[in-house]
């Protein structure tokens, strides 16, 4: 007569058939693949919460090639959605710049709104290449590039070139510098950059932040 103490401690290990077994090891191999099939579905999404390019235009510094601005023209970026402008200047235009001093708000950039290495003539780091928001600092419009010589109503005739802002009249120089009694209080803003190399500038960064 079989004891208590003879009964198989798996009951169930010692009735396993085959079939069962097989049926085991399709249960595991099912459940391994629905496993893969979940991670399969989870990669895309993870991936989709990654920033997006324009994103990180938007909070990131950018980089911008210089080397290929024309003389006299302008490169126009994005950076926390707001442009900004690169103007490479020609000696002739750098040369206007201390000839309007008395006709300037700050004309040597003392108040506090840019960064110390735009406190000088220029306003710049380097300084043919100007960098500064292409905001007016009265309400927020977009000023516009009048060239010298162009005959516009808009500026006085013996002007040298700089920004005109059509929303309410003011005036910057070639230095993004305001011109007095205008509605902008204050001077172009110079955002935080530095020159990686003699081609390349980042904009939202500078050598002490």
């Amino acid at each position: 007569m079989m004891t208590a103490a003879n009964l198989p401690l798996d009951v169930d290990a010692a009735n396993e058939t085959e079939p069962d077994s097989h049926r085991r090891n399709m249960l595991l191999l099912t459940g391994s693949v629905a496993g893969l099939g979940t991670l399969a579905t989870a990669l895309p999404f993870v991936s989709s919460l990654a920033p997006s390019e324009r994103a990180r235009a938007q909070g990131a510094a950018v980089e911008v090639r210089v080397d290929d601005i024309p003389p006299g023209t302008i490169k126009t970026v994005e950076w926390r959605g707001k442009p900004v402008w690169i103007l490479r200047r020609t000696p002739e235009m750098l040369a206007t710049l201390p000839l309007l001093d008395d006709q300037l708000a700050d004309p040597r950039s003392e108040r506090d709104q840019q960064p110390v290495y735009a406190r000088n003539a220029t306003r710049a780091i380097k300084e043919e290449l100007l960098v500064v928001t292409a905001i007016c600092t009265h309400l927020g419009c977009s000023p516009n590039m009048v060239a010298a010589g162009t005959g516009s109503p808009s500026v006085p005739p013996d002007w040298k070139g700089g920004f005109f802002c059509p929303c309410h009249g003011s005036t910057f120089d070639l230095a993004g510098r305001v011109f007095k009694s205008k509605p902008a209080p204050t001077n172009l803003e110079v955002p935080p950059h530095q020159y990686l190399s003699d081609t390349q500038v980042l904009i939202g960064e500078d050598s002490k932040t």
